[in-house]
């Protein structure tokens, strides 16, 4: 791209503001990062980063000034940066800086430096391209590590030795394998081989650091392409260890179960193909966690993982924990859908009932259609026979789901009779038998045995109270 095709890719006046500005206090000014390389990648960016050889905070200060009440200006000192939000952009500026590390922290000790400093310092050669704005150089591209030419190799790889690059910073070894994913790229080997030579660095970057790079790793086109390569890297294995424990094929008398890491994967993209739902996608890496720990070989059944839902659903929460993931409404979501996630393939192989049509919209309520999409991308057999079956059972459940809707809103389905009444009237403390009464009266609305109203519930809750204890339901493992 020559230098008159990249000036037509800055129309945007603010380019030329701030060149200009630069030019009357006789500084340097470059936009750099990720902007420069989406714009040979064809792809919008918002967020504009601009290198100055000289005090960034001056500059933009000069800058929100000319812009007034155009520009928002927040400084912040300590980092020696400041940003302008402007319309729909976050103008972020920094003066030219080398950087220099101790073996603890990533936290650098920072110095004026050059642009050749600054485009040092950058994690790959990508990232580390300037375009000159000030008005005689306007335009003009600044790539000294070739990493226009690794773009379109679409390759990543850092300017510098990789032991330096990953060692200084390790999250940049999350970045490597996020932009790889992203973009569909290949580490270069001898950058990848970088990454797994530095993989316990990745203890001194926080959790939501690591989080904010498995979202993006997460919510791209094929998560399996970054989860595959923080297995090979040695990193998965540090920051989500239940997740490599599902590695591996066990194998006795000649009969193996599948590889349920690789089968994840593949869950997880086919709901990707689906849904741009993230949590969804969370819920899908997760859905087979307790597998390794249900796992039991059985002389009739062969490996069975019976009631990884139940234990996986309440592994959730201590995984979301130890990750500082949000222990908010994502994680109960995601907490369900593990949990009920095998429950529209029993209700499919066990004839499509209304009373387990029933329970599968009452139980799921308004994430029954996300659990479907679930549910069917689960289905990863090469047995064409088996996923034509499983795959007709969910149509059947489909259609009756609808039906059964159409006659009564079950996803927002509530127990006629409340706690506060069973106590008040039966002179019951507060116990689990509370729960179990009320499970009585749900299980006879939703097997059809009486109407979903109150007076109906209450006489039969008092004609069945001392039925006795009622059976949970569960799952009956899996021989796959």
């Amino acid at each position: 791209m020559t230098q008159t095709m990249l000036k037509d890719k800055l129309q945007n006046p603010i380019f030329r503001l701030i060149g200009n500005v630069a030019d009357e206090m006789g500084l340097e000014v470059y936009v750099v990062g990720g902007f420069v390389r989406d714009i040979f990648l064809s792809r919008h960016s918002a967020d504009l980063d601009f290198v100055t050889i000289g005090s960034g905070i001056a500059l933009a200060r000069a800058v929100a000034a000319k812009l007034g009440k155009k520009g928002k200006l927040t400084v912040y000192a300590n980092y020696g940066t400041a940003q302008i939000r402007h319309s729909n952009l976050e103008l972020e500026f920094v003066g030219a800086r080398r950087e220099s590390y101790t073996r603890d922290s990533r936290k650098p000790i920072v110095e004026d430096g050059t642009l050749d400093d600054d485009q040092k310092r950058r994690d790959f050669t990508i990232n580390a391209m300037a375009i000159c704005l000030n008005s005689a150089r306007f335009g003009e591209l600044v790539d000294p590590f070739d990493g226009l030419a690794d773009l379109e190799r679409k390759i990543i790889r850092t300017p510098l030795d990789p032991d330096v690059t990953f060692s200084d910073d390790p999250l940049r070894m999350m970045r490597a394998i996020r932009f790889a994913t992203q973009l569909e790229f290949d580490i270069l080997p001898d950058t990848f081989e970088g990454i797994k030579r530095n993989a316990g660095r990745i203890e001194i970057i926080s959790k939501e650091r690591i989080n904010d790079e498995l979202g993006k790793i997460m919510r791209s086109r094929l998560p399996s392409i970054g989860f595959m390569l923080l297995d090979q890297s040695g990193l998965l294995e540090l920051i989500m260890p239940e997740v490599h424990a599902l590695k591996g094929v066990d194998n006795v008398g000649g009969r193996a179960h599948k590889d349920n890491f690789l089968h994840t994967l593949k869950v997880v993209d086919n709901v990707a193909e689906r849904s741009d739902n993230e949590w969804l996608r969370w819920a899908a890496l997760f859905h087979d966690i307790a597998k390794p720990v249900t796992k039991k070989w059985d002389n009739n059944l062969g490996w069975t993982f019976h009631n990884h839902n139940f234990i996986g659903e309440r592994m959730v929460p201590k995984i979301f924990q130890a990750m500082k993931l949000p222990m908010n409404e994502k994680m109960k979501y995601v907490q369900k859908l593990v949990g009920l996630h095998m429950r529209p393939q029993q209700v499919g192989e066990e004839g499509v009932s209304d009373s387990g049509v029933r329970r599968l919209l009452t139980d799921a309520g308004e994430d029954v259609e996300d659990l479907m999409i679930l549910a069917e991308s689960d289905l990863t057999s090469r047995n064409p026979i088996k996923v034509k079956s499983a795959l007709d059972g969910f149509m059947a459940l489909r259609e009756r789901m609808k039906e059964i809707e159409a006659a009564d809103d079950y996803r927002k389905w509530k127990n006629p009779i409340n706690g506060n009444e069973i106590m008040e009237r039966l002179g019951i403390p507060p116990s689990q038998e509370i729960s179990r009464l009320k499970q009585v009266v749900k299980d006879a609305i939703l097997d059809g045995l009486i109407p979903n109203d109150h007076d109906a519930a209450w006489e039969y809750l008092v004609a069945h109270r001392y039925d006795g204890e009622l059976q949970p339901r569960q799952d009956e493992g899996k021989t796959e």
